[in-house]
């Protein structure tokens, strides 16, 4: 590294006296001296080269590549842009990572939060799903079963001829529809390989809280390069989602972690990488995504997956009503912490049989607290048709237990 020494001491000697003020003067004799001019130092090896001024011929191969590597990042930084993916937030040139930092420290932030280390061990399960029928369609799956079952959306499997599960490594097999759910849009492919696969570990949904911390894994579009990531919160929870073409999805769990359209059937994780959802649906105007999407609790998906690799179906309890969460006012006024309110009881079903009617506030089921109307539905789905529960109900300020005998769910439009 060249100094400037316009203002500094050209002598060498600490003196401060430059050659224009002192003139020329014949210098002390070597030995008498701290310091040699190189032509007074005998040579050993080759003359060493001035970093500026000496040319040899450069065998290095990095600077061939690093001009590579700028070019093919010009061409992909261009294909994004092209496709309108691209999202400036600003940008930072020319930082080499050491190789002796760990992936996990050059992070930074990502790496502290746990994003990182949840894509690192999640995405290996999350599968891309592609459809041949009356219409090509890809999705995504989760796959969960070491030998190879895969947790996707029924409507991304509707009206399948045949089904292709690419995994995480790229390679490709040939899947089989074990069963699908359109009350849930849950439903399960096998893949039709020799194990064991990489698996995602499933959670639960029945202690979510809105505003808690949510990362989607999916693959979107169908792209090319492995699994994509968001991250967001927990917007709200138990909701109600229309279905273009089939029944609402009840106790549907909301995210503003963005799922692009391909992302169907992916995973909604807790920040534990825990499995809380298979995200289902995005919400759409006029003008297109509202930012927020819609996930299946994992409660209800495993509940469907298990009943369709006994049986090939799904077979949902039925309680007969329909309700809404009790709002924090009344349940101040009521002294609990929540409940389920029921605001309509469906004739002939088990509700009815039981005396439940509308007004009826439910608190608890067996001993459990019921806090809202999206936990009463969790707590249901672990239970079985024929068995009786007691329902602790507030009506007219008063405290009562009703017992029921669950039913089974009639098919949809019965």
């Amino acid at each position: 590294m060249e100094r400037d020494d316009a203002d500094g001491d050209r002598n060498g000697d600490g003196s401060g006296e430059t050659d224009e003020l002192a003139g020329f003067r014949a210098p002390p004799p070597p030995d008498d001296r701290l310091w040699r001019h190189p032509s007074e130092i005998e040579r050993t090896g080759p003359a060493p080269l001035h970093p500026r001024t000496a040319e040899r011929p450069s065998t290095n191969p990095w600077p061939v590549a690093l001009v590579s590597g700028l070019v093919g990042a010009a061409l992909t930084l261009g294909v994004v842009a092209s496709t309108g993916a691209l999202h400036d937030r600003g940008t930072s040139a020319g930082v080499v990572v050491p190789r002796s930092v760990p992936p996990a420290a050059a992070a930074g932030a990502d790496a502290g939060d746990g994003v990182v280390t949840i894509a690192e061990t999640v995405g290996p399960a999350i599968a891309r799903v592609e459809v041949s029928g009356p219409q090509r369609s890809t999705g995504s799956g989760v796959v969960f079963t070491e030998d190879g079952h895969v947790l996707t959306n029924a409507h991304v499997v509707e009206g399948a001829q045949s089904i292709d599960v690419v995994l995480a490594d790229g390679s490709e097999h040939r899947g089989r529809l074990v069963g699908s759910d359109t009350l849930t849009d849950i439903a399960v492919v096998a893949i039709e390989a020799e194990g064991p696969f990489a698996v995602a570990a499933l959670g639960s949904a029945a202690d979510l809280r809105v505003g808690q911390s949510t990362v989607a894994i999916g693959s979107p579009l169908g792209l090319i390069g492995g699994a994509s990531v968001t991250t967001g919160v927990v917007s709200a929870l138990g909701r109600r989602v229309p279905s273009r073409d089939g029944p609402p999805l009840l106790d549907m769990i909301q995210t503003d972690a963005a799922i692009a359209p391909g992302s169907s059937g992916g995973a909604l994780l807790d920040r534990s990488g825990s499995v809380i959802g298979i995200t289902t649906a995005i919400a759409l105007s006029q003008e297109g995504a509202d930012g927020f999407g819609f996930a299946t609790p994992i409660d209800i998906a495993r509940a469907v997956a298990e009943d369709i690799m006994a049986t090939g179906q799904a077979t949902h309890v039925w309680l007969g009503i329909e309700g809404r969460d009790l709002d924090n006012r009344s349940a101040g006024d009521a002294g609990v912490d929540g409940g389920a309110v029921v605001e309509s009881v469906v004739e002939g079903g088990p509700a009815a049989a039981a005396g439940l009617a509308a007004g009826d506030v439910i608190v608890g089921l067996s001993g459990q607290t019921v806090p809202s109307m999206s936990a009463l539905v969790i707590a249901l789905r672990e239970l079985d048709p024929g068995e009786v529960v007691d329902l602790e109900v507030l009506r007219d300020g008063e405290r009562l237990t009703v017992s029921v005998e669950l039913g089974t769910r009639p098919p949809p439009g019965e």
